[in-house]
């Protein structure tokens, strides 16, 4: 289903990676020097909530075209459980709270 969009899942998630590491790291400084304007913060805050999600999607993607059908849409069903629960505030505090 995937195999001809594997070079455009891969050049997305190396720009992905790039763009994470890059807000990550300006959150870390901001955390200790306060530079970032609250706007600014506002997107970094938002792109560090779900950055790491977005990324591990465009991987799994890429990783998924070189697989057979079954792999997937499995894959593709847990992705879409993982987004429709993230619309269920409790289940996502319960699981923030479970993993910290």
């Amino acid at each position: 289903m995937f195999k001809k969009a594997e070079k455009f899942f891969d050049i997305i998630g190396e720009i992905l990676a790039v763009v994470l590491v890059i807000v990550y790291a300006l959150l870390i400084i901001n955390a200790n020097f306060s530079f970032l304007p609250d706007v600014l913060l506002d997107i970094f805050s938002v792109i560090h909530t779900y950055g790491g999600l977005v990324l591990i999607a465009v991987v799994g993607l890429e990783a998924m075209s070189k697989r057979n059908f079954v792999f997937q849409i499995i894959f593709l069903a847990l992705l879409a459980l993982i987004v429709v629960f993230m619309f269920f505030p409790e289940t996502y505090q319960n699981f923030i709270h479970l993993v910290s």
